[in-house]
């Protein structure tokens, strides 16, 4: 995973370089808070209450407003080191494919090497509160996605927690092994091409929950290597019309 943290990291050097899509590093709120910022993305620092500060990345949508709930994103990065690692997810990946959602998206880093810790359960839960407080949300339109480890997150958080999300949508992620709880939809994005995490897992746990009854689809690309991260970007923005249909079938009761 060193090679996709690497030219993440080169990504957002070329960004900082031009100015784009960033604002101040390392900024600073009250404990347990975070800021209200305009459109764009910007790198923050969260301190949530009786835990260490973590570095987190934010993605305002163009023409947000308080005045209109939008939808949330939480968006875990892959492995390796994650200084700067949300940043550039946010930037190479879920904000450019997530685009015409118009959602909020929050990429927090990872405190440990595994999402499945104690110490990230905590730390992004706390996050995605401080943000539902701060900003309009709907909080019938809040999912979560990822990439590589960050897809092996995904699993996991909307597992562990089903009841904050509204769908899940794992890039390039390990499954866990044993899903017989599971009720959320999920749409797995994965390439035939992955020499990391092969994707039969995937496909096997999709074919299950979807004979289960489980709303359960998968995108699958080819010639896309693990590492080419930027390139699992159009699969992720093909998901949108999914989750579109997705909400409204909630709505609706279905």
């Amino acid at each position: 995973m060193r090679k996709s943290v690497t030219g993440a990291l080169k990504v957002i050097s070329m960004l900082l370089v031009l100015g784009i899509g960033s604002s101040a590093i390392a900024q600073t709120v009250a404990a347990g808070q975070v800021p209200v910022r305009g459109a764009g993305v910007h790198d923050e620092m969260f301190a949530p209450p009786g835990q260490p500060r973590i570095r987190y990345a934010l993605s305002i949508p163009r023409g947000y407003s308080a005045a209109r709930p939008v939808p949330l994103v939480l968006a875990l990065h892959f492995g390796g080191n994650p200084s700067g690692a949300a940043l550039g997810l946010v930037n190479v990946l879920v904000g450019p494919a997530l685009v015409d959602l118009g959602a909020i998206i929050v990429a927090p880093e990872s405190m440990d090497r595994g999402w499945n810790s104690t110490a990230n359960e905590r730390a992004v839960t706390a996050l995605l509160d401080a943000v539902q407080a701060s900003y309009r949300v709907d909080t019938r339109r809040v999912v979560v996605t990822g990439f590589s480890m960050g897809g092996a997150g995904t699993w996991h958080f909307a597992s562990r927690f089903p009841g904050r999300f509204s769908a899940a949508m794992p890039m390039a992620g390990r499954p866990p092994d044993d899903l017989a709880a599971w009720k959320m939809p999920v749409l797995a994005i994965h390439s035939r091409n992955d020499e990391v995490v092969p994707i039969g897992p995937a496909e096997a746990r999709i074919k299950e929950l979807k004979s289960s009854g489980v709303r359960a689809e998968m995108i699958v690309l080819t010639g896309i290597a693990h590492h080419e991260t930027h390139r699992f970007a159009d699969g992720l923005r093909r998901a949108v019309p999914w989750l579109r249909d997705t909400w409204k079938m909630q709505e609706a009761g279905r």
